[in-house]
């Protein structure tokens, strides 16, 4: 498939011209940039997976990703226009919406990506079985400007204890290189997030096998006191190799965000498409199954925050009043 090209620096949605062959008519393209993550982690598995599906399902729809340092790289990117379209985890989306330590942000949701249970990673062989017991220890909390850290800094706040105090934090420059840390031993768990997640599938699926360590029942309610805006979700059995049994945790919806200035009609046809290929998408990817219209009304804090053309498409559908 041929691309149109971005012409101008910071302008990057356009129509392209020629991109596509319908026989002998030419069918215009829009290019739109994606933002994901570093290499190896959740976030460009998702991208990547998006990005083929979408441009299936819309010849006139160019989707590009392209890696980013992660959420926090990638809220200012939307801002300043320097992305049409990103991957942003709940808890920075959260803070950006709310104007938590920065200014309320203006960006809208595109639509709801998967949830995001938090939860530590150690191997099998390993002493670790509660989050005390790693306290001390050196514990790889994710990339750096990923969303993943801000999630375990609510988490482990909310049972009083201090991520860079009350444990050897280690941040990643790419996220798949936590799992090799864990499985060598220069690491004494990853902390990690979701269905799918790369990261805990390799120590999961390596020969010693892998044990998840979440936060009790009466730590996630401690937890819920004082961070309402964390929910309760379980990761199914079967998730991962060898995970027998569910796992009940905390954490948050991902969304992918869009720019403010994103034409209405540009994010109603990807709301549009979007909804067309829902099971295409589950198929293809085991977290994309929870990317559906019915979740982003269901996650979106409030209807205000979704993109007017996105919610053009859910009124016509019979999502939203």
């Amino acid at each position: 498939m041929n691309f149109a090209r971005v012409v101008c620096a910071g302008v990057l949605l356009l129509a392209g011209s020629a991109a596509a062959q319908d026989g002998d008519k030419a069918i215009q393209k829009i290019t739109i940039s994606l933002g994901t993550a570093t290499p190896g982690g959740g976030f460009p598995l998702y991208g990547n997976a998006f990005a083929e599906i979408m441009n299936e399902a819309d010849p006139t729809l160019s989707i590009l990703p392209r890696n980013t340092k992660g959420s926090n790289e990638n809220i200012p990117l939307l801002e300043a226009g320097s992305l049409d379209i990103a991957l942003v985890a709940g808890e920075p989306s959260y803070e950006a919406f709310l104007g938590v330590g920065r200014p309320a942000t203006r960006l809208k949701i595109l639509t709801a990506m998967y949830s995001s249970p938090g939860m530590f990673v150690v191997r099998a062989d390993s002493p670790y079985k509660t989050i005390a017991d790693l306290k001390g220890h050196p514990v790889a909390f994710g990339a750096k400007g990923s969303g993943l850290p801000i999630l375990s800094r609510y988490l482990l706040d909310g049972l009083g204890l201090k991520q860079d105090e009350d444990f050897q934090s280690v941040y990643l420059d790419r996220a798949g290189d936590g799992p090799a840390m864990v499985l060598d031993g220069r690491v004494a768990a990853l902390w990690g997030a979701g269905i799918g997640w790369p990261g805990f599938a390799t120590v999961a699926g390596s020969a010693g096998g892998a044990r998840f360590i979440a936060p009790d029942a009466g730590e996630i309610a401690r937890i819920m006191a004082k961070h309402t805006f964390l929910k309760p979700l379980t990761v199914p059995a079967g998730s991962y190799p060898n995970q027998t049994t569910p796992i009940n945790s905390l954490g948050s919806w991902s969304f992918i965000l869009a720019r403010e200035s994103l034409p209405d009609d540009i994010a109603y046809r990807l709301a549009r498409s979007l909804h067309g290929v829902e099971s295409v998408f589950c198929r293809k990817l085991a977290q994309a199954c929870e990317t559906t219209a019915a979740n982003t009304v269901a996650a979106a804090p409030n209807a205000e925050l979704i993109h007017p053309g996105v919610l053009k498409y859910l009124r016509e559908i019979g999502m939203v009043k």
